[in-house]
């Protein structure tokens, strides 16, 4: 065997170790990812039925199973970083938020959820499309003041993330995210003033007929 097959063994040798140790640990996170994203999403309904001890011991298990993955994939950023991880992290800040604003608890802050800032800031995006669903259950059932808190709400978290301009390839896609938050905003700001109008002329129509003469 010449000395060039010798040295190409070895370097092989080292390239084989190098990316079976990182498919594995790949292997370890992606299943870890698809729990956490699963049980958001299933924290996130608890949420809207009100059942906030369910929502809050799913949003626990979202975040342990993302902390395993990235823990699983510390020694490889380049799959670490390479989305799947994000995009769990993303869908536990959003549950994670929604959680708190719709419970009356304190914002939970990136580094109290343990995740990256770009996922937090997208999750922040995404959980006012979630307040807007619970502000239409809410205007349903009639509470106008309730649904106004909502989207003051909204309409504090979009003020806060169109100041973060900074590139798309640093903040996860964030503009996107925003722009989609203020037609969110923005429908969300019509429906509700249109039931309050309608209702202000309901009231007052309910008023004008106690008045006529029987």
């Amino acid at each position: 065997m010449s000395g060039l097959s010798i040295a190409l063994d070895e370097i092989m040798d080292g390239v084989r170790e190098h990316f079976a140790s990182k498919n594995a640990a790949r292997e370890r996170a992606l299943p870890l990812c698809r729990e956490s994203i699963r049980c958001s999403a299933n924290a996130i309904r608890a949420v809207h039925r009100n059942d906030f001890e369910t929502a809050r011991r799913l949003a626990g298990e979202s975040g342990a199973r993302v902390a395993a993955a990235a823990d699983a994939l510390a020694s490889h950023p380049d799959v670490r970083y390479a989305g799947f991880v994000h995009d769990a992290e993303k869908e536990f800040a959003e549950a994670s938020i929604t959680l708190a604003l719709v419970a009356g608890e304190p914002l939970p802050s990136p580094a109290d959820l343990h995740v990256e800032m770009p996922a937090y800031l997208n999750g922040m995006g995404e959980a006012v499309g979630e307040l807007r669903r619970h502000l239409l259950d809410t205007l349903r059932g009639g509470d106008v003041a309730r649904c106004e808190e909502w989207l003051l709400a909204m309409d504090e978290m979009y003020a806060v993330l169109v100041t973060v301009d900074y590139p798309d390839a640093m903040t996860g896609g964030l503009r996107r995210t925003t722009d989609a938050v203020r037609g969110i905003l923005e429908k969300t700001r019509g429906d509700l003033t249109l039931s309050v109008q309608q209702r202000r002329l309901e009231q007052r129509l309910d008023d004008f007929g106690t008045r006529l003469p029987g």
